[in-house]
This record gives structure tokens, C-alpha cells and sequence, in this order.
């Protein structure tokens, strides 16, 4: 148990940094390594836990920069999606959709190269994507490389897209773990890893805050879009 924990906070709170730096990424190299050490049942809960400490210490920590009209219509989608898929998680085929998921992914930062200035997205097209969002995420835990396209479009950068995106995410969250108690998911075991790895989410997410603002936007870039092929690979191949 102490030696699963000691490798879990350590996982923890090095994706928590990327998480900061980059704004999303760190829930999809997270669950592979909770799966391996608490079963895929476990580990999905167990990573959304986690989430809500690393989304909720970096909404604090660029709470300033925070765009909130943003945040308002994602969860207007994301919630009752995310509700939806929590409860279903016990049944859904997450293999297709993960491989679906890591072709669109790699898609989207090909996309990008070719057209390196796409329309910005409107305020209320954030619902669409919250909707999406909601539910992949309450299926397979984290699909944050799925929104960093559209918060890049719109303008966000650094502390305002850090923040932006965290906001958003922490709302489905929310959604998604009391799905998740309704599906008698969040037993005694998932409540306990949950705590025990919130002080290494905290730490990573203040490291992370420290380094973001010493980055070149055009580095900040190639770090989002370095994630998103990593993240799609991720899903190809499985995990």
C-alpha cells in the first residue's frame, strides 16, 4: 500500500506540473499509470479526485486571469453529460472511443499546422464543446487534449488559458464524482487514495504556476500541441 502511494504521488504530482505548465495533459498520462496500480474501475475515480485538486489549486493560483463567461458556458454543456457518462462508466466500450479519441486528437494538431490562425470560436460554441467533453471525460477520466484547441483558438494564453481551462474542468468534475457516488463507485478505498495523494497535486500545481510565465508563447504552443500528439498516441495504443 505505501509503496503504491509513494509511486502514485510521484506520478501525481509530475502531471499536476505539466497540468500547470501546459493546462491540460496531466489526467491522460495520469490514468494509465493509476490503472496499472488500482485496476481501470479504481483508477477512473480515483484520477477524477485528483483532478479537482490540480484544477482547483490552479483556478486559485491564475484566478485573476480566469475568463468567466467562458467557464459559464462549458458547464452549461459539460454537466449533464458528464453526469450521463459517470453513470454509465460500469457498461460503456471505452476501448473504440479511446482509439476515436487519439485519432482526432493528432487530427487536430495536423489541423493546425496547415491552418495556424482558425476562426476563434464564439462564447456559445463552448457548450458544444463542454457537452463532449463531459461525457468522454466521465468515460475515460480525462479528455482535457480535446478542449485545448478551442481555448488556443479563442485567444487565451498562459495564466488566462491555465485558468480558463481549469475552471471549466473543475465544474464537470464536480458533475462526475457525484455521478460516480450515485454508481457506487467512490468506495472507502477511492476516497482514501483521493486524500492521500492530494498534498503532491497541490505541490506540483504551485511548481507548475512558477514556470509558466518564464515561457515564450511560441514555446507554450509547442508545448500544447507536443501534448496533444503525445495524448492521442496515448490513446491509440491502448491505455
Amino acid at each position: 500500500m505505501v509503496e503504491t502511494l509513494a509511486v502514485a504521488s510521484v506520478a501525481a504530482f509530475a502531471t499536476a506540473w505539466l497540468s500547470a505548465v501546459a493546462g491540460f495533459g496531466g489526467g491522460v498520462l495520469l490514468l494509465p499509470v493509476f490503472t496499472a496500480l488500482f485496476g481501470l474501475r479504481t483508477a477512473v475515480p480515483v484520477l477524477t479526485l485528483a483532478q479537482v485538486w490540480s484544477n482547483g489549486s490552479r483556478v486559485w493560483l491564475n484566478r485573476r486571469e480566469v475568463n468567466w463567461p467562458l467557464v459559464r458556458w462549458f458547464a452549461l454543456g459539460a454537466l449533464p453529460t458528464a453526469v450521463l457518462g459517470g453513470l454509465a462508466l460500469a457498461h460503456a466500450p471505452a476501448g473504440p472511443l479511446k482509439r476515436l479519441l487519439g485519432v482526432l486528437l493528432i487530427a487536430v494538431v495536423v489541423r493546425r499546422r496547415h491552418r495556424p490562425r482558425p476562426r476563434r470560436p464564439t462564447e456559445r460554441a463552448f457548450g458544444v464543446v463542454g457537452a463532449a467533453s463531459g461525457l468522454g471525460s466521465a468515460l475515460l477520466g480525462s479528455v482535457g487534449p480535446l478542449t485545448a484547441p478551442f481555448f488556443l483558438a479563442y485567444g487565451l494564453a498562459h495564466a488566462a488559458y491555465v485558468g480558463t481551462e481549469a475552471a471549466s474542468a473543475l465544474a464537470m468534475h464536480g458533475a462526475k464524482i457525484a455521478a460516480y457516488g450515485a454508481g457506487a463507485l467512490l468506495d472507502r478505498r477511492v476516497l482514501l487514495f483521493g486524500l492521500a495523494l492530494t498534498p503532491a497535486t497541490l505541490l506540483g500545481a504551485w511548481a507548475g504556476r512558477r514556470t509558466v510565465g518564464r515561457i515564450s508563447d511560441r514555446v507554450f504552443v509547442a508545448l500544447v500541441e507536443g501534448g496533444l500528439v503525445v495524448a492521442g498516441l496515448l490513446f491509440l495504443i491502448g491505455f
